[in-house]
């Protein structure tokens, strides 16, 4: 983990998967991070959703679409998985704009799209941040 004054620099540790949680309306809600060994959220079912440095910053969601992200194609120096061709990719990519909300597409001022860490994998970073984190000595 790197830690650093500067909140946006701190990385958050260990092996993760990544899933777009999906509201009713069909638009992206957030992407959410969880540890590998986590089960996946699954569609109607609740999910604490965590922002990754503000504890206060906190809701539940209940997605009625989850969709993973993370995909492994190369994997020890092999291609593991066929790549889909160009077209796919853009494609895929062309569409995936289509579920994020305009207010996060704008030119000017986009509001941030929210990536929140699942309770589990907040609580770890958490606990490695206070055990590796200096402290501060006053005279």
């Amino acid at each position: 983990m790197k830690l650093s004054q500067d909140i946006e620099k701190v990385t958050i540790p260990g092996k993760k998967e990544a899933f777009r949680l999906y509201g009713g309306d069909g638009r992206a809600l957030l992407d959410l991070m969880l540890r590998c060994d986590e089960p996946p959220p699954s569609p109607g079912k609740r999910v604490l959703c965590r922002h990754p440095f503000d504890e206060a910053k906190r809701a539940y969601v209940c997605p009625s679409h989850v969709e993973k992200l993370y995909h492994v194609f190369w994997k020890e120096g092999k291609i593991c998985s066929p790549l889909p061709p160009l077209k796919e990719i853009r494609e895929r990519v062309k569409n995936s704009l289509k579920v994020f909300r305009q207010d996060h597409l704008r030119a000017l001022n986009p509001t941030p799209y929210k990536v929140s860490l699942s309770d589990n994998l907040y609580t770890f970073m958490h606990q490695l941040w206070l055990n590796h984190a200096p402290i501060g000595e006053l005279f």
